[in-house]
This record gives structure tokens, sequence and C-alpha cells, in this order.
């Protein structure tokens, strides 16, 4: 069994690329229908071939968002291609993520709970 060389390259690269569209999006992308997005994570397929890319959203509708940055994902494919120096540059898909409202939602539920409790 061939021993891995460079352990957790796909965590590394993940990370390079969150930090990289993160760059990107706030000096290369001027789609409105994007608003103000924060990157909560990027996940990396084990061929390198595909990335999904985690965003919040403030000040869109996070499915108008998701378009947006869907119909960017090419150009800043490109973007990447360009800065990064691995073989294969992952195909890009921006999806919402909803953790940040669920917590929210947990907060509000364990007040209410509490609230119930302290009367």
């Amino acid at each position: 069994m061939k021993r891995a060389t460079r352990p957790q390259r796909g965590q590394r690269i993940a990370d390079q690329i969150q930090r990289d569209l993160a760059e990107l999006l706030r000096t290369e992308v001027r789609d409105p229908r994007i608003g103000l997005v924060t990157l909560s994570g990027v996940e990396v397929t084990p061929d390198y071939a595909h990335a999904r890319v985690y965003f919040t959203v403030i000040g869109a509708d996070a499915d108008v968002a998701a378009r947006g940055l869907n119909s960017a994902a090419g150009h800043l494919h490109n973007l990447l291609f360009k800065r990064m120096r691995i073989h294969t540059v992952p195909r890009l898909t921006f999806v919402h993520d909803t953790s940040v409202e669920r917590g929210f939602e947990i907060d509000r539920l364990i007040e209410q709970a509490v609230g119930r409790d302290g009367k």
C-alpha cells in the first residue's frame, strides 16, 4: 500500500479555494443578485474534479444569490486556475448554508423553553 505523501491535501486545497474565492468575490464579481456573501466552507471531491462552496448571504434572497454565484462559477473557476498551482482546479457549485438560520431557530426555541420554565 502506498503511503500518502501529503496528508490532508484535500483539506488544504479546500481552504485555499475558500480564501481565494472570498477575495475574488469581493474584487471580481459585480452581480447585484449576490448581495453580501460569506463563504462558510468548501468540500472538494477526492479526485478534485468538483467543489461545493457553502455560503451565507445578507441583503439578498438565498436562492437569487445562489443563481448569481452559480452563473459566475465558470468565470471564478478560470480565475482560480490562474492563481492556484495544481493540475486540476475543481468545478464550483455554490450551495446556501442553512446552518446559521438553524442555529438562530434553535436559540429561539431554547429561549422560549427557558421562558416557560421561569414562570
